[in-house]
């Protein structure tokens, strides 16, 4: 019997309501509070959950995804097959977690989060058929974040073992990372932790156009807000032939000897 499920924690409902099933699953027309979860329940307990197939408004996933911790997890679980993102283009009723075994009715609340079970057999196989076909007739979301894997392994290769434990510290530090007055986004993140280990502009910002993080000029309108806000500093450094390279360093004096744990969060002090 199937029973329901209340939680405080959406991540734990999540993990409670696949822990049986035995096919696929869609999630379908979630929260951003749900899909948050799910992102994060797979990042964590990916290789052991069936694939969850999420339909959802364009505009909510370009919202959630926007949101650099989710969406380079996001694109880890889609490259290993473990989470697809396609785009609702009609009206559905409910947020529905549905497997061939259960069907939930998702409903949260400030402080708690219910799943609402549905169980007869007839109906379970109708619904499970119904949005397994919304799903085919949805397209695919494109996901522009790469894989974090991604970007931890060529920022090792091409930039350095310091700054990428500089950057994982920095990420984990944070709950969400966007810009745009919610935080900071990837590449203040990426310049933040060059500077601190005083990489160079140049390897910082091909890195980031390689992996597809942004481009090199984004790299650079970002390096001359933060300059201008004091952040970081910059230095000519001579090269054999061309015009000379510039090297990062942090400038403010709130971040001498700071910490990579709280990097971001006196950076984000200066910044707001």
């Amino acid at each position: 019997m199937t029973s329901n499920l209340l939680e405080t924690d959406t991540e734990e409902l999540f993990r409670d309501a696949l822990e049986s099933a035995t096919s696929d699953v869609y999630l379908i027309d979630p929260s951003v509070r749900v899909l948050r979860a799910a992102v994060q329940l797979g990042a964590t307990d990916g290789s052991d959950l069936p694939t969850v197939n999420v339909v959802a408004d364009s505009r909510l996933l370009k919202d959630v995804m926007d949101d650099f911790l989710i969406g380079a997890d996001a694109a880890d679980l889609i490259q290993d097959g473990e989470l697809t993102l396609r785009v609702l283009e009609e009206e559905v009723d409910n947020t529905l977690l549905v497997s061939e075994s259960a069907m939930y009715a998702i409903v949260t609340a400030t402080d708690t989060v219910g799943a609402l079970a549905a169980e007869a057999d007839d109906f379970l196989a109708d619904a499970y058929e119904t949005y397994a076909d919304l799903w085919e007739r949805s397209s695919e979301f494109n996901l522009r974040t790469p894989p974090l894997s991604e970007i931890r392994e060529t920022m090792d290769e091409q930039i350095g073992e310091e700054v990428r434990e500089d950057f994982d510290t920095v990420l984990d530090s944070l709950d969400m990372a966007r810009g745009k007055g919610d935080g900071i986004d990837e590449v203040t993140i990426s310049l933040l932790v060059a500077a601190k280990n005083e990489a160079l502009l140049y390897d910082i910002s091909k890195w980031g156009e390689d992996v597809g993080i942004a481009s090199k000029a984004t790299f650079s309108r970002s390096k001359t807000r933060l300059e201008d806000m004091g952040i970081i500093d910059t230095e000519k450094v001579p090269i054999d032939v061309g015009r000379p390279r510039l090297r990062l360093k942090l400038g403010h004096d709130d971040l001498a000897g700071v910490t990579s744990e709280n990097l971001a969060a006196k950076s984000m002090e200066i910044i707001y």
